[in-house]
């Protein structure tokens, strides 16, 4: 595993440097959030840049390195599960989502009807359906297509 996380950290400030990023630090972190995983942490002045509008860049910045070091690394009998954050921004992301996600559930809980969240991406979703569901109260179920896509959460 520690051969797989220096091949990630390696891989992260290579395409940095070429994408003319600068960064004071990059450092990883064992991530309980998503079932072990790890967390690589940029600390970069230029986070506007990196993280993009609503997260789009920082999400495509991952794909990207996950695709160039699951090739790299496919000899492996593990792969290190990990996402890249950006001055902590995922993580307040995903702190964001929980609240509302249980704030919602308790909405549905109180008015017993259906509530609608706004359209997000898989990844948020799946945080969404994840937080709630041991809640006794209610249930989730994604609608729409595409980029419409969206958490419905309903009382039972």
């Amino acid at each position: 595993m520690d051969e797989q996380i220096q091949i990630i950290k390696e891989y992260i400030e290579n395409t940095l440097n070429k994408l003319c990023v600068d960064f004071d630090d990059i450092h990883f972190v064992e991530n309980n959030i998503t079932n072990n995983s790890v967390k690589f942490v940029i600390k970069s002045k230029d986070s506007g840049i990196l993280i993009g509008n609503e997260g789009v860049n920082i999400y495509a910045f991952n794909h990207l390195i996950k695709k160039i070091v699951w090739k790299k690394i496919k000899d492996f009998d593990e792969k290190v599960d990990f996402f890249i954050d950006v001055n902590d921004y995922q993580s307040n992301n995903i702190e964001k989502i929980k609240k509302q996600a249980l704030d919602t559930a308790k909405k549905v809980d109180l008015f017993k009807r259906d509530i609608e969240m706004h359209a997000v991406n898989s990844y948020e979703r799946m945080i969404t359906h994840s937080i709630l569901t041991d809640d006794p109260n209610v249930s989730t179920e994604s609608i729409g297509e595409g980029e419409f896509r969206r958490v419905v959460v309903k009382p039972k």
